[in-house]
Parts: C-alpha cells; sequence; structure tokens
C-alpha cells in the first residue's frame, strides 16, 4: 500500500515539475548554441530592436504542410526564431502558420502579400517530382506591412525577419548621399546594393552645386569609382563636409584596365590628392595576388578556336578581414582591378585596415600592359597582407569626431546597366553596406548581414589538415564503437565474477 501512495505522489511531483516547466517556458526560452556563427542566440541589436517595439507586431508565416524533411527542418528552424522573439517582446510581437495550399483562396491572399511560391523537388517511390511550397512570411505594424518573399535556412533568418522589424518600425530613415558628376555610376547602376540599403536608408544622388552646409544634411556620403577631375570648389566642399562631422565611404579606382587592348592606366581624378591631404593614400599601382579570378581568353587551334579561363592575378580574390566591425563575418570578396591604400597621417585620426590581401601578393606598375599567356612564380609575388581599405575615425580635417572608409576599388559593388549588367560577388555588396552601417547606423544590424557561415572550401586548407580531417572523419566512428566494445565486454567479466562469489546476492 505504501509502495503504490508513493508511486502516485512520484507521479504527481513529475507531473507537476513539467506543468512548472512549461509556464516558465512561456516566458523564457533558453537553448545552448554550439555553431561557429551563433546562428541559434539571438543577436543584441535583435534583442534591442524588439525591446524597442512601441505598436503591436503580427508576423505571418505561410508555410505549406507535407514539405520534405530537408525543407521542413526551415519551419521548425523559423518557428523556433519567433518563440525567441516572442518571449522578449513583452508580448508586442504575435505570430501564427498559415497553410496556403490549404484553399485557393487562402493561396491568393499569401501571393497578394507578396509571398512567391517556389518549387522544390520531392522523392515519392523512386521518382523525383517538383512540388509548389510556401516558405515565406509578412511582418505586419500598423498600416504597415513587409515581406519575406522567401526565408533561407540558417542565420540568414534572424537578419531578415529583423530587417523587415526595422522597415515596418521605423519612421524617418536616415538619407545617405551618392555623389554624381564625376564619372560615378548612377544609383540604378548599383541594383544589389539598392537593394540591399533602402530598406533602412533613403538613397538620394548628390552634385555638388550649392553651399557645403547643404551636404550636412546627409547621414552619410558615397563616392564610387569616379572617372573625371573633381574641380576644387567640390572638394572644398567635402572637407567642410568632414570637418563639420561629416561620414564619407569612398571606393576609388587609382588604376584601370583595358582587357581589349590589354593595358593598364592610372587614373587621376583628383580625389587621390584630396584623400593623401587626409592622411590616406591610394596607391597609383595595381594589386596582384595569386589567389584570383580569371578571365576567358580565345585560343585557335588550326580551323578551331575555343575559350578558356585563364587565372589573372590583377582579380584579386580577398579573404583575409581584420575584427573590424565592417569586415564582421566576411568570406571572399573578388575585386577589379585594385590598389593597396596606406595611412600616412598622423596619430590623432586612428586607421584600421579592414581588408588584406593574401600571403602571395604583390604589385604591378600603373602604366603595363597585360600578358595573359604569362606563366606566374612566387618571385612575382614579393609581398603579402597588403592593405586594401581601411576605416578612419577621429578629427579628420576639423574638430568634429567623423569617420571615413576607404577602398582602392571602386568597382567592386558596380552591376553596371542593360545588356552588360554583371553580378557582383555577395560579400562586395556586403562589406559596402556594411560600411554605411558603420557611418549611419547605430542600431547594430550590422552583425546580421554576415552572421551566416556562406564559405568553408576544403580547397583553401592545408594537405596536412586535409588528411587529418579525412583520416578522423573515416577512424573516429570505428574508434567509439571498439570503445563501446570494450567497456560493455568489461562490464560482463565484472558482472560474472561477482555472480562467481560465494557471498553473491541480486
Amino acid at each position: 500500500m505504501n509502495t503504490k501512495k508513493s508511486t502516485l505522489y512520484t507521479l504527481l511531483l513529475i507531473v507537476g515539475i513539467i506543468i512548472l516547466i512549461n509556464i516558465v517556458s512561456e516566458n523564457w526560452f533558453v537553448r545552448l548554441d554550439f555553431t561557429a556563427d551563433k546562428r541559434y542566440t539571438l543577436s543584441q541589436a535583435t534583442e534591442n530592436l524588439i525591446v524597442d517595439l512601441n505598436e503591436p507586431t503580427t508576423i505571418k508565416a505561410y508555410f505549406s504542410e507535407n514539405l520534405p524533411q530537408s525543407v521542413a527542418k526551415v519551419k521548425a528552424d523559423f518557428k523556433n526564431l519567433l518563440e525567441e522573439y516572442a518571449a522578449i517582446s513583452n508580448g508586442m510581437i504575435a505570430y501564427e502558420f498559415i497553410d496556403p495550399s490549404k484553399n485557393e483562396e487562402t493561396e491568393r491572399s499569401a501571393m497578394q502579400a507578396g509571398i512567391q511560391p517556389i518549387l522544390i523537388n520531392v522523392r515519392e517511390k523512386d521518382q523525383v517530382k517538383q512540388q509548389k511550397a510556401f516558405l515565406g512570411a509578412t511582418v505586419e505594424m500598423g498600416d504597415m506591412q513587409e515581406a519575406i518573399p522567401v526565408l533561407q535556412p540558417g542565420a540568414a533568418m534572424e537578419y531578415e525577419l529583423s530587417k523587415a522589424l526595422k522597415k515596418v518600425s521605423v519612421t524617418d530613415k536616415p538619407v545617405i548621399g551618392f555623389l554624381q558628376g564625376h564619372g560615378e555610376p548612377e544609383i540604378a547602376a548599383l541594383q544589389q546594393l539598392q537593394a540591399e540599403l533602402q530598406v533602412m536608408y533613403d538613397l538620394q544622388p548628390v552634385n555638388l552645386k550649392g553651399e557645403s552646409g547643404e551636404l550636412q544634411k546627409y547621414k552619410a556620403l558615397a563616392i564610387v569609382a569616379p572617372t573625371d577631375s573633381f574641380p576644387k570648389e567640390h572638394l572644398e566642399q567635402l572637407s567642410t563636409y568632414v570637418a563639420n562631422g561629416g561620414n564619407l565611404m569612398v571606393a576609388i579606382n587609382r588604376v584601370d584596365g583595358d582587357l581589349q587592348q590589354g593595358r593598364g592606366l592610372s587614373v587621376n581624378t583628383g580625389l587621390e590628392s584630396w584623400l593623401a591631404e587626409k592622411g590616406v593614400q591610394v596607391e597609383n599601382s595595381f594589386l596582384i595576388d595569386a589567389n584570383c579570378g580569371n578571365v576567358q581568353v580565345q585560343q585557335n587551334n588550326g580551323a578551331f578556336t575555343y575559350s578558356t579561363r585563364v587565372e589573372f592575378p590583377y582579380l584579386p580574390i580577398v579573404k583575409n578581414f581584420s575584427e573590424h566591425p565592417i569586415a564582421g563575418g566576411l568570406e571572399a570578396m573578388i575585386l577589379q582591378f585594385a590598389s593597396p591604400v596606406a595611412y600616412i597621417g598622423d596619430t590623432a585620426v586612428q586607421f584600421t585596415p579592414v581588408a588584406f590581401s593574401g600571403k602571395k601578393s604583390g604589385t604591378e606598375p600603373a602604366s603595363t600592359y597585360f600578358n595573359i599567356q604569362k606563366q606566374w612564380t612566387e618571385k612575382d609575388f614579393t609581398n603579402e597582407n597588403l592593405t586594401i581599405a581601411g576605416a578612419l575615425e577621429g578629427k579628420i580635417g576639423g574638430n568634429t569626431f567623423a569617420r571615413m572608409v576607404v577602398i582602392g576599388d571602386g568597382d567592386f559593388v558596380v552591376n553596371g546597366k542593360g545588356r552588360n549588367a554583371q553580378q557582383q560577388q555577395p560579400d562586395n555588396i556586403n562589406l559596402f553596406a556594411n560600411a554605411i552601417d558603420w557611418l549611419a547606423d547605430d542600431t547594430g544590424l550590422i552583425s546580421l548581414r554576415t552572421k551566416g557561415v556562406t564559405s568553408r572550401p576544403l580547397d583553401d586548407l592545408e594537405e596536412a589538415t586535409k588528411a587529418t580531417l579525412k583520416y578522423m572523419n573515416f577512424l573516429l566512428p570505428l574508434i567509439l564503437i571498439v570503445l563501446y566494445g570494450i567497456l560493455r565486454t568489461q562490464q560482463r567479466k565484472h558482472r560474472r565474477y561477482k555472480r562467481m562469489q560465494p557471498n553473491y546476492t541480486k
């Protein structure tokens, strides 16, 4: 009888503990995160954004049911993320899941909200077929609504959701000016960058015609790839802007290459001399790197003509970055005819290198002819870790604190227009967008844009490391199985030995 009562009390105690845990977990969400990019841990920027919400917000997640396991994980991860957002929002965030595939009306409503279906491969009875699926969400606050058409797995979820929250909650966007009138590309020629920045900023073209004081309305100014000379009065306006605390992003071409004529040229606009006065020297030379992109070359073989890809060190692939916030999470950029950057100013301004060349790099004169067929050797790369981009902060030419970012390549974010438009590397866009955030935004969302680990190529590892990982993956499971077998054998021997003792009892 006492045993039955004890069992009943224990059962009731366990049920009570489970109920208590569920009650507490409604307002307290915790999980351990061992991922390299902390993709399952909310950043401080997100927490600050949620806490500062002043209106109720509804998040509608549009996910199809009966998805393959690999795709269904996206839904599970997003639900966990929403639980965390809601838990720290003090009731300001509510969410619901909707299956658009339930009926035509629901599907039409999802598409009108900006959620577009995608096609996924589904395997059934040894056959692969395509299935329409919805994996999106909307964020609604008052009359404002922002759609996330397709949710990507991993850390990108937090950035997309926080970005949408920021967009519906912000009232006055900071204004970012893009300088025009000196051969700079139009904002429309920066499609990828424009799409990334216009969520949180108002992007406007700027022509230096009026008084210099008019520039102060811009939270930051961006100068991208000018090709024409700067009049003296324009440079003076820039000096006044920076001296009064204006923030400046400069992506400058000091050299340029003409692949049709096979030669490199120096670019002089007067901006390079102005930068030197501020303490930043963009060298009049080409940066070359053994880790580089390639170009397409036409070759003849008798009556046949064919194209081959040839490595071209004048297109350096940049993978070395500092711990500066601008470079946080960046993994690989590819530049086009870049130049090294050096700081020649005094200690009144803090200069932090942001991006560097590789271990095998060097420089070539600005005026040069390209030899596409050249066989490059280690003797051609006599330098390492040359600075390509840097950030300045302090009293730059005045008595007011200001910030400036300079990169020795102006074309790395330019897509172009029409048929000549080309796609740029994601981290090219991320570096520029991070720089604008550092110059103009203090919410901390800069840390989310590159939070996800996007590339871990094995080719970059040393041969010894590759071999270690290979044999570890092969041998470690076998070793664990053998150790488990030995442990089980020892346990059985120990129990058998105990049973053989004269005074043995169960």
